[in-house]
């Protein structure tokens, strides 16, 4: 799992693109032990942008006990999520991208963007299922 990429898709999914250390460490804890489908993205994502430092690219801010995402942040995770880009353009993009932020969809929960309510709805039904089934 890439570092750089989960804190960056995090924090753009909190309102105002801020979140807590608490929260930025649960969220990561549910990211690492979701199976190697978010390893192999967040790698995908970070091969798009090899020298990604969100740190000292001031990608995002330390704030109030807390993270917060920069507009240049977004614009650099637009351009990873990007279907095609080409490396070269990427960097050039998210540059020209940082100086006039687009706007964009109300921001989602970790949970709810990666639909983990509805799985664990599934998963808990399944283990009542087989639970009254051995009964």
């Amino acid at each position: 799992m890439n570092f750089q990429v989960t804190v960056l898709k995090i924090l753009v999914s909190y309102p105002g693109g801020f979140a807590g250390m608490a929260d930025l460490k649960r969220d990561m804890a549910i990211l690492a032990t979701s199976g190697p489908d978010w390893a192999e993205r967040t790698k995908r994502l970070a091969a798009r942008v090899p020298d990604l430092d969100i740190f000292s690219q001031g990608l995002i801010e330390r704030m109030n006990g807390g993270w917060r995402i920069t507009d240049k942040g977004r614009a650099v995770l637009d351009v990873m999520e990007a279907r095609h880009p080409a490396p070269e353009t990427a960097i050039a993009t998210a540059q020209v991208d940082a100086s006039h932020p687009a706007t964009s969809p109300p921001p989602l929960t970790v949970m709810a963007r990666l639909g983990k309510g509805n799985r664990r709805q599934r998963r808990q039904a399944a283990r009542e299922r087989a639970r009254a089934k051995a009964s």
